[in-house]
């Protein structure tokens, strides 16, 4: 059972750090973060946020990078383009992406949330730099937001949320282009407001959602909005690599002396500054143990290990760890957990491998006319109406035209011939198959239809021919 101190130890836990008692927000002031892992996190993101915004504007055999196309059901992914015919492929690889952050998340911890979420990356590498430029570090933006509104609060609050509003145009632009294709986007900014009203209007909504999201909710969404951030208490235990204090080593925390000697005194290394407090953006205190709040940006890390320094301490109380090695001392364990996870995710990479190479830039499906029956002909001939539905991925025009499978006494018939496929076109057509009546055998036969395409063979489709019993 909990003695009462263990209880009260962890009260921290009953309610997020950005709200007070009263159910009041408590706004963070991150001080400005610095150090070996802030170093590389910063180059990863100028990487990722270059990415973002040129990929749209990126195209491979005629088609844009990436085109998340939701309204016109199209799909690009490095030049692939997808239509709701490959709706099985998308959704194998939504469930691939959810093993893969289990896995990730079970082995390393919130990793994606600290060096790749673009929550984290605009927030912390754009908009707060922009914040520590204009305001100051985190003190001079308690002491602005505090003092009266005079001249210099003005004009520093006025400049801070205009460049947040322009640059949050440009992201809110930049995710309209994956949306709807950079090449639309363009006619919408160019083009007559008339002409495109409904299109301005999303760049308008896309615009102020991210201004509302980086100027004011902020942590918020971390700690309290996205699921992600809940699902590590379920996913976590105690082999997961974390951002980890080792309170082994660093307790009982106590003031830094230079005379004095710390193990005699009682003291372990930690020397109580609160810099890794003050660097926190989410506003924890990583001592007390891992948290739902952090999201293993590392600023704790950097700020401790600067601290351990001029201190003349060893680096590393606060570092990348496991709840096994703080506790044992044991060393990093590949787990028959996380062998399982890795088999699982092995095992689906494969397969979606396999999915995304049989895929084909053409689709054609043939069914029996709705409705239809078989008609008996002169000389022993039986006829079906069917209709045929044609899927062009590609940006090539087809000329499409349909003959039997060699050795079979029929023919094909289309009402219109050839049937002129374009570049992403889907369209039905109506033929007519007719087969002697030798063919069939108890009523049905199993037939292949020849699709040709500019005169090559593109695909061979199976349907049933129906006649009467013979």
């Amino acid at each position: 059972m909990l003695k009462e101190e263990d209880l009260y130890e962890e009260e921290f836990r009953d309610s997020i750090s950005t709200v007070d008692e009263t159910g009041k927000r408590i706004w963070v002031y991150p001080k400005k973060p610095k150090g070996f892992f802030h170093k590389w996190r910063l180059a990863l993101s100028i990487f990722l946020i270059a990415f973002l915004f040129i990929a749209p504007h990126i195209k491979v055999g005629g088609q844009q990078l990436i085109l998340l196309g939701i309204l016109e059901r199209k799909f690009v992914l490095f030049g692939q383009v997808f239509w709701p015919q490959d709706l099985y492929i998308f959704a194998f690889t939504m469930i691939l992406m959810m093993v893969f952050i289990i896995l990730f998340t079970v082995v390393f911890g919130r990793v994606f949330c600290g060096w790749v979420c673009p929550q984290t990356i605009f927030m912390e590498f754009v908009f707060r730099k922009i914040e520590y430029w204009i305001e100051g570090d985190w003190t001079h933006q308690k002491k602005l937001n505090k003092q009266p509104w005079n001249r210099e609060k003005i004009f520093k609050k006025v400049a801070k949320h205009s460049i947040f509003l322009l640059v949050s145009f440009l992201i809110g632009n930049t995710f309209l282009a994956y949306i709807i294709g950079a090449d639309a986007l363009w006619e919408i900014q160019t083009d007559p407001l008339s002409e495109h009203l409904g299109g301005f209007i999303a760049m308008v909504i896309f615009s102020l959602v991210f201004y509302g999201v980086f100027a004011f909710l902020r942590e918020q969404v971390c700690t309290t909005i996205c699921p992600y951030g809940r699902l590590q208490g379920v996913l976590l235990d105690k082999d997961s690599i974390v951002v980890a204090y080792d309170h082994k080593r660093g307790e009982n925390r106590g003031r830094f002396k230079k005379t004095e000697d710390r193990a005699e005194a009682g003291k372990g290394d930690c020397i109580d500054c609160k810099q890794c407090v003050h660097v926190c953006p989410t506003g924890i205190d990583i001592r007390n143990g891992t948290q739902l709040e952090c999201v293993n940006c590392t600023a704790c890390i950097d700020a401790c290990d600067d601290i351990m320094e001029a201190v003349n301490l060893p680096k590393g109380l606060i570092r990348y760890a496991s709840e096994s090695n703080i506790e044992g001392g044991k060393k990093f364990k590949f787990t028959k957990r996380m062998k399982s996870y890795t088999a699982l995710l092995v095992l689906l990479l494969v397969i979606w491998g396999t999915l995304i190479g049989t895929r084909t830039n053409f689709q054609a499906t043939i069914l029996k006319k709705r409705g239809s029956t078989y008609q008996q002909l002169e000389n022993g001939m039986i006829s079906n109406i069917y209709e045929i539905d044609l899927i062009n991925k590609s940006k090539d025009t087809y000329n499409i035209d349909l003959k039997l499978e060699e050795g079979l006494d029929g023919e094909v018939n289309m009402t219109q011939s050839p049937i002129v496929l374009g570049p992403e076109e889907h369209i039905q057509n109506n033929f007519i198959i007719r087969l002697n009546s030798k063919e069939i055998k108890r009523g049905q036969k199993k037939v292949k239809v020849i699709v040709l395409g500019n005169g090559e063979e593109l695909l061979e489709v199976k349907t049933s021919f129906v006649g009467p019993l013979l």
